[in-house]
């Protein structure tokens, strides 16, 4: 569909997490697209299976149901599935009926959505629209564990750049529907001086000056692992430092020192990283840090089961392939085109 038309579908009337603007929607028309053609092959494709077994003009209603407890996330991306796959097969578009917002934390057997429209499109969309929202379901309940162990710390869970590639915008998005919070979206938008960094341009107070002098609008983040470093940090006007892979001990001094250095510096915002785990959390959030990054969110989630069930009865049309069908039924669907084998 087009960008605006689907602004207008996800935030007026779709799943978006309450209070959240969803992905970008441009992002989202991309990935749905590059993850049609893996699944199709190249525009508009085909799915031999169910355009050779289900006639064109069949209808029917399926629900999307997890079969899992968790945090749901992803769900903006359905009607862009379906959508596409309709264009694609050109037939009719599917309709959407929700039941839960993404962010809902649900039981297993909990409906999620009811999808309406050709059999075609439905089937088709199946795998594609599932792997989406199982994924972004899975970080989405990973990050509503880390959200509960850290509840009444004062501290919140951050993401970080290890995401997967092409899916960022919705595994971030996930992110926030588990109650998590985005660090940055890329390179563009915060810079975060990192050893290499020094090392590169000589010094902590260096780095930071050089990204004053060329990019004056962003935040500037330092990576300290040491409190010496801290203190030079704050020397060199830091807005946030990361305190990475300290002990519990060694970060309660390092907070220490900050917050004892607030008075002329201002509020430095103070970021736990490096090798967190589920049951250290509320050790390290306790040391006064607002932030603990996990990279394991985006990189290590495993995904939320989630199926969709087309019920039977459904299905207003004659499954006969035989009969004189319409255009997209396997009849009229040509193979994609593939390049020449090699010749020996």
């Amino acid at each position: 569909m087009p960008a605006d038309d689907a602004d207008t579908h996800r935030r007026a009337d779709g799943p978006v997490l309450p209070g959240d603007l969803g992905p970008e929607p441009l992002a989202i028309t991309r990935l749905v697209a590059v993850a049609l053609d893996e699944d199709l092959g190249p525009a508009p494709g085909r799915d031999v299976t169910t355009q050779a077994t289900v006639d064109a003009r069949a209808r029917g209603r399926a629900d999307v149901v997890a079969r899992e407890a968790g945090a749901i996330a992803g769900l903006v991306v359905v009607p862009e599935v379906l959508d596409q796959v309709a264009d694609r097969l050109d037939l009719p578009h599917a309709t959407v009926t929700w039941h839960v917002q993404d962010g809902a934390v649900v039981e297993a057997g909990t409906v999620l959505a009811t999808l309406e429209g050709p059999t075609q499109v439905l089937l088709v969309a199946e795998r594609t629209l599932l792997n989406l929202v199982s994924r972004a379901s899975g970080v989405a309940t990973h990050t509503h564990r880390w959200t509960q162990a850290l509840s009444g710390t004062g501290a919140r869970v951050l993401d970080t750049r290890k995401t997967t590639p092409g899916l960022r915008a919705l595994e971030k998005y996930a992110v926030r529907c588990g109650g998590g919070t985005n660090k940055r979206m890329g390179l563009f938008d915060v810079a975060m001086v990192k050893d290499n960094h020094v090392v590169a341009a000589g010094s902590v107070a260096a780095a930071v000056r050089a990204v004053r002098e060329r990019f004056p609008d962003v935040a500037v983040q330092v990576e300290v692992d040491r409190p010496e470093q801290a203190d030079e940090a704050l020397d060199a006007g830091a807005d946030f430092l990361l305190l990475d892979n300290m002990g519990t001990a060694t970060l309660a001094a390092t907070v220490a020192l900050v917050r004892a250095r607030e008075g002329s510096a201002g509020h430095v915002e103070l970021e736990a990283t490096g090798n967190l785990t589920l049951d250290r959390a509320r050790e390290v959030a306790l040391t006064g840090v607002d932030y603990l990054s996990v990279g394991a969110l985006t990189h290590s989630s495993p995904i939320l089961d989630v199926a969709l069930d087309l019920d039977p009865r459904s299905v207003t049309a004659p499954v006969d392939v035989r009969a004189d069908v319409p255009a997209g039924a396997a009849s009229a669907v040509p193979a994609p085109a593939r390049e020449p084998a090699p010749r020996p």
